[in-house]
Order: C-alpha cells, then sequence, then structure tokens
C-alpha cells in the first residue's frame, strides 16, 4: 500500500475556496503519515509566489497562507508547473520556501509510486 497522496490545484486567488480546501486536504494527508505533494498548474502557480497568498482568507478556514505554512513546515512538498509558471512570466527568484518548478515527469514520477490523487 502507498504511503503517498497527492493533490492537484488549479486555483488561487481565482477560487479561494477551492485553494484553500485543497491544502486543507493536504495538511489532513501529512496528518495521517502520508508522503504528500500539491501540484500547482495553471493558476495556482501564482501561490508559490512570496506573498501571493497572503490575504487570501475563505470564511470558516485558516488563512490561506497559513495553511501554506503549515503544510511546508509539515514536511510537504510543493510542485509548481514549469510550464504554468513560465506562461505566466513569474520569476524563480521570489518562490516561497519548499516550492519547486519541475516538469510533469517529475509529478508522474511521483504519482507512479501508487499514489491516489485528488484535483481541486
Amino acid at each position: 500500500m502507498s504511503h503517498r497522496f497527492c493533490v492537484s490545484l488549479t486555483h488561487a486567488a481565482d477560487d479561494a475556496d477551492r485553494a484553500t480546501v485543497a491544502f486543507v486536504v493536504a495538511n489532513a494527508a501529512l496528518g495521517s503519515g502520508q508522503d504528500t505533494v500539491v501540484f500547482l498548474s495553471t493558476e495556482a502557480v501564482r501561490l508559490a509566489e512570496i506573498g501571493y497568498a497572503d490575504g487570501i482568507h475563505e470564511a470558516g478556514f485558516a488563512p490561506l497562507a497559513d495553511l501554506m505554512s503549515n503544510f511546508a513546515a509539515g514536511g510537504g512538498t510543493l510542485y509548481v508547473c514549469s510550464p504554468c509558471f513560465k506562461k505566466r512570466s513569474l520569476d524563480e527568484s521570489k518562490l516561497i520556501p519548499g516550492a519547486k518548478v519541475v516538469g510533469g515527469a517529475k509529478l508522474v514520477e511521483f504519482l507512479a509510486g501508487g499514489s491516489p490523487c485528488v484535483s481541486n
């Protein structure tokens, strides 16, 4: 049985509810002892920029920046889709700690180990 879990996220400030719930689930997976990856693609790659998540706070949940910090502090891995990141002309020198810009092959490698993946 795999002890891996993946959350694929395509939203950021454009849908704070989905972005927030994705990190709630990712933190729950970490808390359950899973080796957890959040894969940011399309608009979600913006979350990997320092300061972008500040101020995103969906009612009823912890602020997104706090959820993301807890995820990183808990040992979670944050993969950022390279083509999506480049398309938006974002700057790798402004990545939050722990974020890694990767190609699709890196995600496939993680999933090929038998990881379930949820999308939000």
